[in-house]
């Protein structure tokens, strides 16, 4: 199983995310790509090699086209900002958060997501990530969620930062992802709305029921972005579990603080076949009473908040009806999340539960070229050796719409481009 942890020792934000997975391995280049419409040129988003505290890190940078030069306060998040702005750390406990530029309503945003080259799964992950930003932000403004105008996170580079990291985790493709406690820092941030204490209302919403804990600077250590993708990914907090680690990445926020790396490292490995097995929860919910167009978006909305899998299985219930089995896969600490999901979205009124443990085969991605583009390819082992090897299906279709071919000459092209690499 393919093992992904977060170590935020130092906060975490947006850019320090995508500026981590890359250093882990991420192409550049294909998170160019997948920004589609937006990212305005090649040089929207770059990256650069920075030193902090004496650990060399990528740095993420986005140029946002909406800033018109220094006419205005930019201090998008916190001392992890990377938009290159001076920030008013004079005392060492403040952050201005003040913009006139970027305010966008979730609508708003959902259009420039769509207008991004991510697959299906992602823009679903991305939208559901800003409206879980929407829902906390109307909460503590007392808005209706598709009322409120995002400040912060609403600015473009803020999206880009979202978009990118919802590709790279993709590509990733890591069944267990796992943070460490969040440092949040300390001190006081000055807002639009007045100071506030940190971390911000919004931050602290996004990570309740998370572990965190102040550390010494006096800084805002995570902020909106970084709090969202966090506890948006992670389904387990804690120290490194066992794992062959084989992939390491540091992404540098922008201040070199003096008594700590302002670094996010990414550890990226399989899980340790000697370590005890992996558990997992499965929900059962049996349901004869429920329009049958409801389950696909059920199935939707699991997925994208941490559900394994989902499927479904047709059965005869009480005074011969027939039914639907709901069966759901999970960590077992999504349990909580997911069953709330099942009694708000569905009509079932009791589910079951069962702890279980599993085996999976290693998984990687590799990607191959054919006529149509490049293809992305599940990779399985087991002991080192392939045993199943699939393309990336979306990726077909949307080549295959590209080039105005059916969906299967593109997959007898992938396949045929992957069993040419094998070839001694």
């Amino acid at each position: 199983m393919r093992v992904l942890y977060f170590d935020c020792f130092s906060g975490a934000s947006g850019d320090m995310v995508v500026g981590a997975l890359i250093d882990a391995g991420v192409p550049l280049e294909e998170i160019r790509r997948s920004l589609g419409s937006l990212s305005i040129d090649e040089d929207a988003v770059s990256v650069e090699r920075v030193s902090r505290a004496g650990i060399s890190a990528t740095r993420f940078c986005v140029r946002d086209n909406e800033m018109p030069g220094d006419t205005h306060e930019h201090i998008r998040d916190h001392a992890h900002d990377h938009d290159g702005h001076d920030q008013d750390h004079d005392q060492g406990d403040e952050v201005v958060h003040g913009h006139t530029h970027g305010h966008r309503t979730l609508g708003e945003i959902y259009e420039l997501i769509e207008g991004s080259l991510l697959s299906a799964t992602g823009k679903r992950r991305a939208k559901s990530l800003f409206a879980r930003l929407g829902d906390v932000e109307g909460a503590i403004h007392g808005t209706p969620s598709d009322k409120v105008h995002l400040h912060e996170v609403g600015a473009l580079d803020s999206i880009v930062d979202i978009v990118s990291a919802v590709y790279a985790l993709e590509t990733l493709g890591a069944e267990r992802i796992v943070s460490s406690p969040l440092n949040v820092g300390s001190g006081t941030i000055r807002t639009a709305h007045g100071r506030y204490p940190v971390p911000a209302p919004a931050t602290l919403q996004l990570l309740h029921g998370v572990p965190i804990y102040s550390g010494p600077q006096r800084s805002e250590m995570v902020t909106p972005t970084g709090a969202l993708l966090i506890t948006g990914y992670a389904t387990e907090y804690g120290p490194v579990p066992p794992m062959r680690v084989n992939k390491i990445g540091y992404g540098a926020g922008a201040r070199d603080l003096r008594d700590t790396p302002n670094v996010l490292r990414v550890l990226i490995g399989e899980s340790d076949a000697t370590a005890p097995s992996h558990s997992v929860v499965v929900i059962e919910a049996e349901i004869d009473d429920m329009n049958p167009q409801i389950f696909g978006v059920v199935m939707d909305q699991l997925l994208t908040e941490g559900a394994l899998d989902v499927f479904y299985t047709p059965i005869q219930m009480k005074k011969n009806r027939p039914g639907t089995l709901m069966s759901i896969i999970a960590p077992p600490a999504a349990r909580e999340r997911l069953t709330a999901m099942i009694f708000r979205e569905t009509t079932t009124i009791g589910v079951r539960y069962r702890e279980m443990t599993r085996e999976c085969l290693d998984r990687e991605t590799k990607t191959v070229t054919t006529a149509f583009g490049p293809v992305r390819f599940k990779v399985a082992r087991r002991n080192g050796q392939i045993l199943n090897a699939s393309p990336e299906f979306d990726d077909c279709v949307r080549l295959a719409g590209q080039h105005d071919r059916p969906v299967k000459d593109v997959h007898a092209a992938a396949m045929k481009a992957w069993l040419d690499t094998q070839r001694p």
